[in-house]
């Protein structure tokens, strides 16, 4: 059995150059290194071949959409880092939890949680042991609906999601939820794109963006905002590059430089191997963090100034042109771009560009929804869509670029605290049951609730919670006042060993692996970024013979919690899970002839309303006006926001480097701009504690961390999460979204 023993600090980690280029090589030599050390070469180039493919699974990383004429290595390198750790040959067993007490997994890092392996039996952890010991399937279902029966309110429940599980798993879930009697499903998307969400709902009709992937390869300008593709979505660089062939231009809009928007090597292709690979930004608008809307407010002004517009379809489609105009005309210019920190001549490079392009699309990720004034932001994007028409037209719209592999198909099948009332009457007239109407918590609410002791069982159905969330401190006491704590999972984490007074692990078939519930081959479903559904089916035996999909474990806890339903046969959505699409046909507009369409190779795409030129429930899509005001940051402070690495994905930690940035061995350090240290008279190299400051006067402080002499934007820093994630007070959101504003953070340092 192979095994992960070492936990490495900080104490090795090195500083170079940070790279210029994304993929080539490296990428390639990277991937198989992993793949390697995992899962053996011949075993991880089998499964690797059914990454993305029409036959195969999808992969458990981004939701970046496939092509039509996808290639037989239809992954990136970190889709092949998230493969090699499901499909791991290390196990997590009955002799590493006797072995290992729950106080000392508190002293390990995220990263060698993750290395230790699939978790492969459900164990429980009783009140007042330090063990995890293993547990009956059933038995695990009984503890479950016992406490829960004991809280006495279904209010006192949390049922959190992860972006990873299927529409089956998902529909089924939140079923299971309403018909115990709340709406209390925080997801993931409260974290990331919620702010998206909102934005998009109110001001076009539904909370998704509106392109495809065709769409993106025939655009004539491209905007890349608050987005780092070369780590978090890196085929969606294969994509540049294919509109940068067809001749797009491409504008990137963020605080740091990276090197996937500077220049791309596709590995797949022989240009990427032996030469110089394809430029990508055209134009790079190094803006402060939180200054976007300070920006696309001057894009905005400055096109309705020049009468760059599209009035035709203003006048068809959009209300409030004229406030929005008045607005614009009155803004101050010079104020506005201070802010950004751009320069005059950078603003009018990208007016240019807008003017003259016809077919316009904007992507953005979470460097635009983590912060206070996030939903305006949005907005404000939209703003300059609208104005140039570029809404419903082919090559062009709005690109809210999703983290996780199913992140929105979970939200369309409704794992949403605020579901709409037509969802909840198409599953009450499916069903024959009244479910709950009134808002249940989102994440943020979720903890507060905790934290107040209002909430008694927690249960997690994917994720990671504790490190995930913000104000990691506050998270993991609130979490540790549940009664219980469920995680449905794949391997361990920090949610693992932040728990209530009692806890349970149920181990969960992978997507890489073979479903064979119900005594049959099984395939889910995913939704990616673009609205496609499509099928995934996994190649690998089981990790484990003790594990059970998400639906089965779903099912399990359903006939466990819940009366007989005569409408709801749980052990038929576990024995076929044709039955559960069926269900979801009937309830979920736009899955007409679901099992039907969905054997197609490449699935089928969900309708939106502007590609048929409409957009809110009028019929019309709505300008807004949207005042920036811009962060206080006294005078010594920076404004921080939190990264990935290039050796993560979310808050799993592959590896301690990050290649694209120059660190290696490591990962308590602190990006900040060569001028900014020198007016704070700190040195590259010094070591330094985080503060966060915010107006609840709590002191929140990252210790140890590594100053890097970085080219960010002046006046801001850039940190990894999760280690940051302490600095992130619970109570700071986006007005709007709720969502944690993690890329907003004031900070001092002071010496360690």
């Amino acid at each position: 059995m192979k095994t992960f023993d070492s936990d490495p600090g900080d104490e090795h980690l090195q500083v170079g150059a940070p790279e210029i280029t994304a993929g080539g090589v490296s990428a390639a030599r990277t991937s198989l290194r992993q793949i390697r050390a995992e899962t053996g070469l011949l075993r991880g180039a089998r499964v690797l071949l059914k990454v993305n493919q029409a036959e195969g699974f999808d992969c458990p990383g981004c939701a970046w959409p496939e092509p039509d004429d996808r290639s037989h290595l239809e992954f990136c390198e970190n889709g092949a880092k998230a493969v090699a750790e499901e499909a791991t040959l290390r196990r997590v067993d009955a002799a590493f939890f006797a072995t290992h007490p729950i106080s000392a997994l508190h002293e390990r890092s995220e990263h060698w949680l993750g290395r230790q392996g699939r978790l492969t039996a459900p164990v429980y952890k009783a009140p007042g042991d330090d063990h995890y010991r293993p547990i009956a399937w059933d038995d695990a279902f009984r503890i479950t609906a016992a406490e829960l029966a004991r809280a006495g309110d279904p209010e006192r429940a949390v049922f959190y999601t992860s972006g990873r599980t299927s529409n089956e798993a998902a529909f089924l879930y939140q079923l299971l939820v309403r018909m115990l009697g709340t709406n209390n499903l925080p997801d993931c998307s409260n974290m990331c794109h919620e702010s998206s969400s909102v934005a998009l709902s109110a001001t076009i009709g539904l909370g998704k963006g509106t392109v495809s992937l065709d769409d993106v390869h025939s655009a004539d300008l491209i905007f890349v905002v608050g987005q780092n593709p070369g780590t978090n979505h890196p085929r969606m660089l294969s994509a540049l590059e294919i509109a940068k062939d067809r001749g797009a231009r491409i504008v990137a809009v963020n605080p740091l430089p990276e090197a996937g928007l500077i220049r791309f090597k596709d590995p797949k292709r022989a240009r990427g191997i032996v030469g110089r690979g394809t430029a990508i930004a055209d134009l790079f608008l190094q803006v402060k963090v939180g200054s976007d809307l300070a920006l696309f407010t001057l894009l905005n002004r400055a096109l309705v100034g020049a009468g760059a517009i599209d009035t035709a379809f203003i006048a068809e489609h959009c209300d409030g042109f004229d406030e929005l105009a008045a607005y614009l005309r009155g803004v101050d210019r010079d104020a506005l771009l201070e802010a950004t920190g751009l320069t005059a001549a950078a603003l009018d490079a990208a007016v240019a560009l807008l003017a003259a392009s016809e077919r316009t699309i904007i992507c953005w990720a979470m460097g635009l929804t983590q912060h206070r004034d996030a939903v305006r932001t949005i907005r404000e994007v939209v703003n300059t869509l609208l104005l140039r028409g570029s809404i419903g037209r082919p090559g062009a719209g709005l690109c809210p670029v999703r983290g996780h592999s199913n992140v929105q198909g979970d939200r369309t099948m409704g794992i949403y605290e605020k579901p709409a009332n037509a969802f909840l009457d198409a599953l009450a007239a499916e069903f024959g049951f009244d479910p709950p109407r009134d808002a249940g918590y989102d994440t943020v609410e979720a903890i507060r609730a905790m934290r107040a002791g209002a909430v008694d069982v927690f249960v997690g159905m994917g994720g990671n919670f504790v490190s995930a969330a913000p104000d990691t401190s506050v998270t993991a006491n609130a979490v540790a006042r549940c009664r219980l704590t469920v995680q449905v999972s794949t391997k361990l984490n920090r949610s693992h060993v932040h728990v209530g007074e009692s806890a349970l692990i149920l181990p969960c078939l992978g997507r890489t692996e073979i479903d064979r519930t119900g005594g049959r081959v099984q395939h889910v479903t995913v939704e990616d970024s673009m609205s496609m559904v499509h099928r995934s089916q996994g190649t690998l035996e089981p990790a484990a013979a003790d594990l059970r999909s998400e639906v089965a474990i779903v099912c399990g806890l359903a006939r466990a919690i819940l009366p007989a339903h005569e409408n709801v046969d749980w052990d038929a959505f576990e024995r076929d899970y044709d039955n559960v699409r069926d269900r979801i046909e009937r309830v979920i507009p736009g899955f007409e002839r679901f099992n039907e369409r969905v054997q197609r190779p490449g699935g089928f795409r969900l309708p939106h309303p502007a590609d048929d030129g409409r957009f809110t429930g009028g019929g019309r899509a709505h300008l807004t006006v949207n005042p920036f005001t811009p962060v206080a940051v006294p005078a010594g402070r920076l404004l921080m926001q939190t990264v990935r690495s290039h050796d993560q994905y979310n808050t799993t930690i592959y590896g301690l480097d990050d290649r694209y940035r120059g660190i290696s061995q490591g990962r308590r350090v602190v990006f900040v701009n060569p001028v900014d240290l020198e007016a704070r008279n700190i040195g590259d190299g010094d070591i330094v504690d985080i503060v966060s400051e915010f107006r609840d006067g709590v002191e929140r402080r990252a210790e140890r961390f590594r100053i890097v002499s970085y080219p960010t934007a002046l006046g801001t820093c850039a940190a990894y999460f999760p280690e940051a994630n302490v600095l992130v007070p619970l109570d700071s959101v986006a007005e709007g979204s709720g969502t944690p504003t993690s890329k907003s953070i004031v900070v001092r340092f002071e010496p360690a």
